[in-house]
């Protein structure tokens, strides 16, 4: 079955994110994030004692580098209208994905469509901003605006919480899924640092609803000020938290384990407790 994008809330412009992206690359694009995900991405795929031969990268700002032993390698690039991708049903064996999906609209709908482009036996592996990521800038311009324009409007996209992903995945029908959180903080001399890098990110607010109107140089001031009394170190210099979250999950195969069937254990949970208790 196609997926519905109609079916989901548009919260992203994602015309305004190719340019977001195309400004970053004429700025001089600010990558280490990028570059720390993309050498765990290699580590976590050493671990993997499976081979693979057919790959998709989904959308990864730049693409990412992958072994040159695969078979074949295919580079999605993404696309401003349109979150429907371009893949074959059982095509591929492994589907990886760094720093995109925190921008999509419909991410359900995105990864049905991976579970269906995997062979039997094939892996997604992706990661993607989330949970706390930027919670003190958000803090930070939500004191200021209230205080200064006496309202709050939406600057940072919402992320999505660890426990919603696994969801997502075997909603999806991926088999053995897994998250984990890697939390990396970053420090800067101040908020407009912080801000500067954002844009060199192309992470800077993409939100359909965001406000259009310039903000007051009075409330930067004040989110800078309030940052800084909130978030510093004794040093002076500001905290940044990026929460990446990784995500993985198997396209169902015979050869994976099975939970067990409904009432086919061979112990009860209540002699187990019991005996726990007389040791």
């Amino acid at each position: 079955m196609a997926p519905n994008p109609s079916a989901a809330p548009v919260l992203f412009d994602r015309a305004l994110l190719r340019k977001r992206l195309d400004r970053a690359r004429k700025l001089g694009p600010v990558t280490f994030l990028f570059e720390r995900v993309a050498e765990d991405l290699g580590d976590r795929l050493q671990a993997v004692t499976r081979n693979f031969a057919d790959v998709a990268d989904i959308w990864s700002p730049g693409g990412l580098r992958l072994p040159d032993h695969f078979k074949s390698v295919e580079q999605i690039a993404l696309a401003s209208d349109t979150e429907t991708l371009p893949l074959k049903a059982e095509a591929l064996d492994l589907v990886v994905s760094a720093l995109a999906f925190q921008f999509v609209n419909d991410l359900p709908g995105v990864l049905a469509q991976i579970r269906r482009a995997l062979r039997p036996d094939g892996l997604l592996l992706a990661a993607m901003f989330g949970g706390d990521t930027l919670t003190e800038l958000r803090q930070s311009f939500a004191a200021a605006e209230a205080e200064c324009e006496g309202g709050v409007s939406p600057r940072v996209a919402p992320f999505a919480d660890l426990r919603d992903i696994g969801g997502l995945l075997q909603r999806a029908g991926l088999a053995l899924p897994v998250t984990d959180v890697d939390r990396i903080v970053v420090r800067y001399d101040n908020a407009f640092a912080l801000m500067a890098d954002l844009r060199r990110m192309a992470a800077t607010n993409i939100l359909v609803e965001r406000r259009r109107a310039p903000t007051r140089r009075a409330t930067m001031l004040r989110m800078a000020e309030v940052y800084a009394e909130r978030f510093a170190d004794p040093d002076g210099r500001i905290r940044a938290t990026f929460d990446v979250i990784w995500l993985s999950g198997w396209a169902q195969h015979e050869s994976q384990p099975k939970p067990l069937r409904p009432g086919s254990a061979t112990a009860s949970l209540e002699e187990a407790v019991r005996r726990g208790r007389k040791t």
